[in-house]
């Protein structure tokens, strides 16, 4: 029995040309004196998030994303310690994001694929978007800033997390023809926002798309 149809190797090029052409970006990016590596990173953080639309869009099985998530999440584990991309690793603090956000959509499509397909894309988009944007404008707005776990936060980052989050959620209703109430909406970017304020070593990548995910599966049918 083939456990991969012939098209999907295609559609997997498809993927992988377009997270490729990020990393290319990313790097570019950084050897044009993005020193401290934040946006470089962010280019590939916000980007990856399209790989799970695209995913569902192609209509890829359960067995092949869990397959490509395990080797990329391993890859990160590799690339953390030897530093072969540089662009999609923080250089300046000790972080686990890169490796936690391969293990959130990983698990995601283990628990939720294709069923839940939905709540899968509403925990990434959240998590990639979301939270990306807000580590952009958090660090170039000036604004009220406080201290969480050691993780510096910003009311700038956490209105930018707040907003983007919500954008994101219509959005995928909006694209998917899902009824989704302003309370709800409300209920679900807010967690985000309170997940993402506890984002020690990066473990904000794994708890933000997973709590989306796991509410948007139980608030809305």
């Amino acid at each position: 029995m083939n456990l991969v149809n012939p098209t999907d190797i295609f559609k997997l090029l498809i993927i992988g040309g377009w997270i490729a052409s990020l990393i290319y970006i990313a790097n570019q990016v950084k050897n044009s004196g993005d020193n401290n590596g934040e946006l470089s990173r962010k280019i590939v953080h916000i980007g990856t998030a399209a790989t799970i639309p695209m995913a569902w869009a192609f209509g890829l099985s359960k067995i092949l994303i869990v397959s490509c998530g395990i080797l990329i999440t391993a890859f990160t584990v590799f690339n953390r310690r030897w530093r072969l991309l540089n662009s999609i690793e923080d250089i300046g603090r000790n972080s686990f994001g890169t490796t936690a956000y391969g293990l959130s959509i990983t698990l995601l499509v283990a628990l939720l694929w294709p069923e839940r397909a939905d709540a899968v894309t509403a925990g990434i988009l959240v998590m990639g978007i979301g939270d990306g944007c807000a580590g952009l404008i958090g660090r170039h707005v000036n604004s009220p800033r406080w201290t969480l776990f050691g993780q510096t936060k910003s009311l700038a980052g956490t209105l930018t997390m707040a907003i983007a989050s919500m954008v994101c959620l219509f959005g995928l209703s909006l694209s998917t023809s899902t009824e989704i109430s302003i309370p709800t909406t409300l209920i679900i970017s807010s967690s985000a926002v309170v997940l993402e304020q506890i984002s020690v070593a990066g473990v904000d990548n794994l708890s933000v798309p997973v709590g989306v995910a796991l509410l948007w599966r139980w608030l809305i049918s």
